[in-house]
Formats: C-alpha cells, structure tokens, sequence
C-alpha cells in the first residue's frame, strides 16, 4: 500500500481518521500500532516477522542495557551485531554472494533474499534507541506498545524520515500530544502537498527518464543525455521529498512533528551544505551516530578527512547493493573532502560576490546531476558511458539514434519541468502558514484543486513508484 493509491486514500486513512478522533485518548495508541501493521503487512505481509523481531530484540535490550550494568556493553554489542547483522543479510547478501561468484568464477545456484520493505528504515530507527540508551542519554522505554509505535508507526515506517526515539519520546504519550483541528488542517495541506510531488511532478518526468535511461548511452545524442539526467534528478527530489511531505503531514494529523527531511538543496552552494538540505534524518543519523563516534573533526586535520569520506560512502552504501551506490557515496566524500580541505575561516567574506555564488551554484548542481547519473546507472559501465555521451567523448553513431529528442519530451512535459525547477525554490515556502482570511482561502481552493488533479493522475497512470521503497 502506498499513499498514493485508492486504497490509501479513500479506505485505509479515513477509516483510520475516524476510528481514531472517536477513540479515547488512552487506546489511540493501540490503535495507530493496530493500523501501522496492517499498513506493512498490506505491503510485505511476509516479512511481517523481521519487523516483530526487531521491535521486541531492541525494546529488551533497553531494558537489560538499563538493568545490568555489569553487562551493559555486552548487550549492546551484540544487540547492536543482530541489527547490523538483519541489515547486511537481508540487504547485501545477494550482491555479496553474487560478486564472490564473480571473484572466484565459481557456478552456484543459491536462494535469493527478499529485501523486506523499509529495512534500511526502522532498523536504523531501533539503531538510534539503542545507542542513546547505551549512552544514558535517554531513558528505556518500558512499555512495548509504545516502543512498537515509535518503530512501526506507518507514516514513516517504510521510507523515512529517520526518526530518532528522543525527540518523539514525550509525543508517544497520548496525553502530550495535540489532537486538535489546527493540527489536523495544517497535516492535511502538507499531506495534499506531497501527494501533487509525488503524483504531478515525480511521476510525469520519471516517466522521462526511464525512457532514456532504458536504452544504451550511444543511442541518443548528448541533449537527451542531459535531459535525462536532470530529469532524474528532479524525479528523485520531488519522489523522496514528496513522500517526506506527506509522512510528515499524516504524523502532524496525529499530533506527532516529525523534522524536515528536505530544506530546499537545489538552492545550495556547496556539497557540505546540499547534505544539510537533502535527506537531512539521513544526514544527521550519520552525523550523530557515526562521524561523532569516530572522533569527527577532534582527532586532526587528517583523520577528519578520513571520516568523512568514510561515513560518505557508507551513506552510499546504506542506499543499496550495488557498486553504483558505493561510488554514489564515494564521490560525495570526495568533494566534501576536497570542500574541508579549501575552505578557511577567511574564505567566506573573500568569495561572498556575485559571480563566486553564482559559480559555486553551477558547481553545486553540476556535481549532483553528475552523481545522480550514477546512481541511477544499472552498473558503472553504464554509467561511464553515459557520463561521456553527457561531454561528448562517447563515439556516437547517428544511424543508431532510435528516436530524437521529441520522442522524450512534449509541450506538457517542458511545463512540467519547469514548474518542478520553480517549485524546488523557497519561492513558495511556508505558504500552508500564510496570514489572512482571502490568502488562506486562495491557499485552500488552490490546495484542493491540487487533491482533485492528483486522484485524476492516479485514476488514469498506472506508473506510481516510490524511488526509495527500494532502500
């Protein structure tokens, strides 16, 4: 099940709305458990099992963590090795086991393992509980059904934000939480928001991109090796950032504020400030629990550079199986290392013109189009030969060219990417919170015509993904 559907929207969530706002204060947290697992097993009943385990393993830990001092660090080690070791199974094992084949040519038939849905989610969810815990920096949570909902909740459970225990800890108690019509209209119009991301935006140029990226890179000309990878990139932004939308809206109508998971990094200048607006749960989680562990920018100039390329290409790493991905992560490091290595205190005032901004945004956006392509790529080859069409060093035959560039793209898809370009700027920020009767009113008029035009796009494509399902 996914938002964006008939079943989500017009089943699934008013039901859920009306069961709970009817529902005494002191079972609305059963109740969201109750509906968060028939949210996951609807979408992978048969990995129902990972979930329970993970939720039952960690919220034991805590409390043995807590309880037996003496033990503590052998709890947490090898709690922390069964999550790190359901992770790397059930997520690498196939491409681990497949690149050992290819190492040492050997021919072996094997069970392939199923990737449960938002594995890479709940899982560094539990991950940040059991490292605050070990850290005394927040208290074990004692009842299960609480720490079930933090883990399972189900507007973020398959796909983000990243949501660490200690800043929704007080809003797990029902009590604490403010279930008021404020709340609920302001969750609806982020919800409205992300679903037209998802469904006007996301979907109509990822329809674009695939198109290109089906076909072998000397098949098109370098314009449509360019379209295809800012297509890609626009459609990986409003795909994820919509998704974050509409779970931070559906946990506001809760009573639950999620953080912001996207802040507008296409407006960045550097790659250092791109991971502060991109993914920003990611970010941090990596932050905080990685790059803080190893000693951050404390142990040297050197060893700083080392960490955070290292905690670079896990991030890459951490998207999939896959050396793409490693690259992916791999090639932000570098240029986050290479931005550590330049800057000084003076930099700033001495490079704050016009022109500078102006270049240092070019490099910003080059340098992410760039890695989005390998990211998107099936395997580096793929993607080397793609980068070159995009500079013209790939040897191209015209003869070859299955279609030209207006195959790829017509009138609407041009005014689509165009209002993505406007609508990734903060020209339209804080728009839900505007001030005045005739603005609010415009705002929700404009809003609910949104709603309307997206249930049309889902009742008429069959093309609905979610890029980070995958993750």
């Amino acid at each position: 099940m996914v938002f964006s559907s008939f079943t989500f929207l017009f089943i699934f969530l008013p039901v859920l709305l009306v069961l709970y706002f009817a529902a005494s204060p002191k079972y609305r947290n059963i109740l969201l458990l109750l509906a968060s697992i028939l949210f996951y097993g609807f979408s992978d009943l048969g990995c129902l099992y990972l979930l329970f385990a993970i939720v039952i393993i960690n919220f034991l830990s805590g409390i043995l963590i807590s309880e037996y001092k003496n033990f503590k660090k052998f709890l947490f080690i090898l709690t922390l090795l069964i999550n790190v070791g359901a992770l790397v199974y059930f997520k690498y094992f196939n491409f681990l086991f497949n690149t050992y084949l290819g190492i040492t040519h050997t021919n072996m038939h094997f069970s392939k393992v199923l990737l449960p849905l938002g594995i890479s989610f709940y899982i560094f969810q539990a991950l940040s509980y059991l490292i605050d815990v070990y850290n005394n920096k927040i208290a074990p949570q004692k009842n299960i059904y609480k720490f079930a909902l933090y883990i399972c909740f189900f507007p973020q459970l398959v796909a983000g934000p990243i949501i660490k225990y200690k800043d929704i800890q007080a809003q797990l108690e029902s009590k604490f939480r403010e279930n008021n019509f404020d709340n609920l209209c302001i969750g609806a119009k982020r919800f409205i928001i992300g679903l037209s991301k998802k469904v006007l935006i996301a979907n109509n140029i990822g329809l674009i991109a695939d198109k290109i990226f089906v076909q072998s890179p000397d098949m098109f000309p370098v314009s449509v090796a360019w379209l295809g990878a800012i297509a890609y990139t626009l459609q990986i932004f409003f795909d994820f950032s919509g998704y974050s939308d509409m779970a931070i809206g559906l946990g506001r109508i809760f009573g639950f504020k999620f953080m912001e998971n996207f802040n507008y990094p296409f407006i960045s200048r550097s790659i250092n400030e791109f991971w502060r607006r991109w993914h920003i749960s990611l970010y941090t989680w990596f932050r905080d629990y990685v790059y803080i562990s190893l000693g951050g920018n404390r142990c040297g100039f050197a060893r700083t550079l080392f960490n955070l390329l290292f905690v670079f290409t896990l991030t890459g790493i951490w998207h999939g199986a896959n050396w793409t991905f490693l690259v992916w992560g791999i090639w932000h490091g570098v240029f986050i290392v290479f931005e550590r290595i330049i800057s000084t205190k003076n930099s700033a005032s001495k490079l704050n013109f016009g022109f500078v901004k102006f270049m240092q945004h070019v490099y910003l956006l080059l340098v992410v189009v760039l890695g989005f392509v390998i990211f998107r790529s099936e395997n580096l080859s793929y993607a080397f030969k793609y980068l070159q069409n995009m500079f013209g060093l790939l040897t191209l035959n015209p003869d070859k060219f299955a279609y030209n560039i207006y195959y790829y793209i017509d009138s609407m898809d041009i005014l689509i990417l165009g209002a993505a370009i406007l609508i990734s700027t903060p020209l339209f920020k804080n728009m839900i919170y505007v001030k005045g009767h005739l603005k609010k009113s415009f705002i929700n008029i404009w809003l609910i015509m949104l709603f309307i035009l997206s249930v049309v796009f889902i009742a008429i494509n069959s093309y609905n993904p979610f890029i980070y399902f995958r993750f």
